[in-house]
């Protein structure tokens, strides 16, 4: 009898221990702390992409949250701390929209859709910064007034004029370097 009472604290203590881990691990304490979005576009964004598609036509494709860093690049040359440190401030920054040529997905603008958000001075600091590496790579950033509707002429003039502007900015700097 008295060989089995030290059995019974250790058993108590084990099973303790396997229910604390796995309440722990449901809330992510433990375990891999991960669960699915509902969906990858917020249901203004998902009403903006549809009128997006239409605007820009079949010639060009749409990707959504791309990150900056996956189209703006640290030059190189730098040292590794400052080269580190500019890739900080995009690495986890991303750009609502980017159209694409679709023939060879050529980066040809940036979008932002912007809602009452970017009102506060964090999300100011955020646009300037991006407004400010697009500058930097020559992207056009293309930003548009979150709204109820669009209308697909509008949004089409806007690409078209933001398209043809950057396509003869580009040859006038070719032509200047030739």
């Amino acid at each position: 009898m008295h060989g089995y009472a030290v059995f019974i604290p250790v058993f108590i203590i084990l099973f303790a221990l396997v229910i604390r881990i796995r309440l722990l691990g449901s809330r992510g304490g433990v375990g891999f702390p991960y669960v699915p979005a509902k969906t990858l576009f917020s249901t203004a964004e998902r009403k903006f992409l549809v009128q997006l598609e239409k605007a820009v036509g079949q010639q060009y494709r749409i990707f959504g949250k791309v990150r900056i860093a996956d189209v703006a690049l640290v030059k190189p040359g730098l040292s590794r701390s400052t080269r580190q440190a500019a890739l900080n401030k995009i690495a986890s920054k991303h750009f609502d929209f980017i159209v694409c040529r679709a023939n060879d997905l050529a980066v040809i603008c940036a979008v932002e859709l912007n809602d009452r958000s970017h009102s506060t001075q964090r999300a100011q600091r955020r646009d300037e910064l991006v407004a400010r590496v697009c500058q930097s790579i020559g992207l056009p950033l293309w930003t548009v007034a979150a709204a109820a509707t669009y209308n697909v002429e509008t949004l089409s003039g806007q690409f078209q004029s933001l398209v043809v502007t950057d396509d003869s900015r580009r040859r006038s700097d070719e032509g200047d370097q030739a």
